[in-house]
């Protein structure tokens, strides 16, 4: 299901965000040049995701905050100063791990939308 890749890669994605931030103060996060830049990369990317699932599936999981999502895209995408370090803090710090736990529920209670379904082998 096209719909599994795009859940896979928004998980994986959320998890490297994690990974990454595990254990930095937020100083110490927006003063560091190449783990600030790998984190708001793998969030545009996570974002980015989520603008490409099937409305259904969106809407299937309306504990997620889709608009929060691409309200921090749009953020993420402006000039550098205090509203982008807010952005990037508030993704990290809430959206995320929010995104991430949903993601974990639904996987329990509808498996089917995880599940990736092999390409057919070529005869």
């Amino acid at each position: 299901m096209y719909g599994a890749a795009l859940l896979k890669t928004i998980n994986d994605a959320g998890l490297a965000v994690m990974i990454l931030t595990e254990g930095l103060e937020d100083f110490e996060l927006l003063a560091s040049r190449l783990t600030r830049a790998e984190v708001t990369r793998q969030l545009r990317l996570l974002i980015q995701t989520t603008e490409c699932l099937p409305q259904e599936l969106m809407q299937g999981m309306p504990e997620i905050d889709w608009r929060g999502l691409t309200a921090a895209g749009v953020a993420l995408s402006g000039r550098a100063g205090p509203a982008l370090d807010d952005a990037l803090m508030f993704a990290i710090r809430s959206l995320v791990p929010a995104t991430l736990m949903w993601l974990r529920v639904y996987q329990q209670q509808q498996p089917g939308w995880f599940r990736m379904v092999p390409a057919m082998a070529s005869q």
